[in-house]
């Protein structure tokens, strides 16, 4: 789930870096079996109930249910719809759809965020390349979680991939540090600013989540508060990893089996 807020940057013990693997662990399993079962004809109501059962089976807590309000476990977001699209029995998703899910756990104190975008059968050329693009994006943002980089060379890296493929990033929605609480500092832009960002040190663990359009950067809100969808309608994919630093460098904590 993207921040929108910024509270004082806390570190994480290699014990609790430990703790937010296991939840993130169950958070790679939710969108792992997320990516099995789709097909189309899904509901997105379906996927939030199979999404809140996992993570209750393997002893968490769907961190996003009643965050701020937010009515569902899961965040699902199809085709122009950016993030926290709100799940619906009404929705089913069709051949050819690309399906956005981000998911957050609670386990013995700490959280665990991931996304992924999910192709839906066959997929258009121009949605395909979006979604390699945009994987390629936040791998390259990874490879800057290193100890005296700053947060600035993330959005930078993200922000160069995206644009030299021809594609627009998100910026009222950004990444985050994660922990005790699901959004802490410091937030992760997808772009870079004309100010001075943090360094990154030891202990720092952060949510990066690019989110990126094939057209515009603007974007609009429903009328239900919640789903963010581009201006011009044109798709967008959004993933994400929580990554700790570490003296060895960066230390993906939600990893799924097929990227190990």
């Amino acid at each position: 789930m993207a921040a929108d807020s910024e509270k004082s940057i806390i570190v994480k013990t290699s014990a609790e870096i430990e703790v937010m693997r296991q939840a993130n662990s169950i958070v790679a399993g939710v969108l792992e079996m997320l990516q099995k079962e789709m097909h189309p004809g899904l509901t997105t109501r379906q996927m939030d109930r199979w999404a809140h059962e996992y993570c209750r089976d393997h002893g968490g807590k769907p961190a996003f249910l009643g965050y701020r309000g937010f009515p569902a476990s899961l965040c699902v977001s199809i085709n122009e719809q950016i993030v926290h699209g709100i799940p619906s029995k009404k929705v089913k998703v069709r051949d050819g759809d690309i399906v956005s899910v981000d998911f957050g756990v609670i386990y013995n104190g700490f959280y665990g965020d991931s996304a992924i975008t999910i192709p839906v059968g066959k997929l258009t050329a121009p949605k395909e390349r979006l979604l390699r693009v945009t994987r390629e994006a936040l791998e390259r943002g990874i490879k800057q979680v290193r100890i005296g980089n700053r947060i600035a060379d993330i959005s930078a890296a993200i922000q160069k991939h995206a644009e030299k493929n021809g594609y627009s990033v998100v910026r009222q929605f950004v990444g985050h540090g994660i922990g005790a609480n699901l959004h802490e500092a410091p937030e992760v832009p997808n772009y870079t600013q004309d100010q001075p960002s943090p360094r990154i040190i030891e202990g720092m663990v952060l949510a990066i989540e690019p989110m990126i359009n094939i057209g515009t950067a603007k974007v609009k809100v429903f009328k239900d508060g919640w789903t963010v969808i581009t201006a011009d309608r044109k798709p967008s994919a959004h993933f994400e990893h929580s990554v700790a630093a570490t003296l060895e460098g960066p230390l993906v904590l939600s990893r799924r089996k097929e990227e190990l």
